[in-house]
């Protein structure tokens, strides 16, 4: 146990294992927060179609020969977030047909590019990365880690603030709008968090895991607390002790980050399952 304590500290005097450990847990902080409203408007695959749309807006990045990708990426994923969250709205269409035709067409899309336009002398491999999780969490600078804060901080204060009307949104959009809230820009603003923080997280455990830390922090806190409230606080405590312990396990381990933390998250999920179900029954 005494040389496990010593290989973990050895690790955490590196100052990007820090990082690490920091951006994973803010990441899946806000992605657990957005994530309990995800869930409960029946929305939760958003992330998959969001994550594929970023991955399609990378990949012409890629070929249009772009520095920086985000100049891209951010704007076509807010654009395609605030659409689904429309979309969802219209009872002629149905929401997850319209995510997976978006993350089908994504990723078809962009790795055809890819490969069409030869952008790089290991498609595969870089494709593999960007859908799984690469080590890119392990080379974070320190402007990196303080854009993050900012990010987390910027979801936990608009959480705060404006928690009646997550609620009244979240439940019951009519009602919402009949008090005075203005549902249609409050979605808009919703979207477009979404939309960011999926972003960032792909560079965590990448775009086809990146919905799992959106979902299993929501579910988990789901099969043991009833309020809105305590399902939130839950969900948010969950998502860090995972991102927390995902991390370390990788890294002692050498096992890929992203993975590690959804094996954690599931792990967690069972665990919680079993507790709601065990109280349940103590109460019948």
């Amino acid at each position: 146990m005494s040389k496990l304590f010593e290989t973990l500290s050895f690790y955490l005097s590196f100052p990007f294992v820090r990082y690490a450990i920091i951006v994973g847990i803010l990441i899946s902080l806000c992605a657990s927060l957005l994530g309990v409203t995800l869930v409960l408007k029946r929305f939760s695959y958003i992330g998959d179609g969001l994550s594929h749309t970023a991955f399609g807006a990378m990949a012409i990045g890629s070929v249009l020969g772009l520095t920086n990708n985000m100049i891209i990426v951010l704007p076509i994923t807010i654009v395609c977030a605030i659409l689904l969250l429309k979309t969802s709205q219209n009872k002629k269409i149905n929401g997850d047909a319209l995510i997976a035709i978006l993350s089908v067409s994504a990723l078809a899309i962009g790795y055809l590019l890819l490969n069409v336009f030869n952008v790089s002398s290991n498609v595969s491999g870089d494709v593999c990365t960007t859908l799984f999780g690469s080590t890119s969490i392990l080379t974070l600078s320190s402007s990196d880690v303080w854009l993050t804060i900012g990010l987390a901080l910027f979801v936990i204060l608009f959480f705060i603030f404006f928690y009646n009307k997550i609620f009244a949104v979240t439940f019951d959009e009519n009602f919402a709008k009949a008090s005075g809230t203005k549902t249609e820009l409050f979605n808009i603003l919703l979207a477009s968090i979404i939309a960011i923080v999926i972003v960032i997280a792909m560079n965590l455990v990448g775009s086809l895991l990146v919905s799992a830390l959106v979902i299993f922090p929501a579910l988990s806190a789901m099969r043991v607390f009833k309020s809105f409230k305590g399902v939130i606080i839950c969900s948010g405590v969950i998502s860090v002790l995972c991102a927390f312990f995902g991390i370390i396990l990788s890294i002692l381990i050498g096992t890929p980050v992203g993975a590690t933390i959804i094996l954690v998250d599931i792990v967690c999920f069972i665990a919680f399952f079993i507790i709601g179900k065990f109280a349940y029954r103590r109460k019948v």
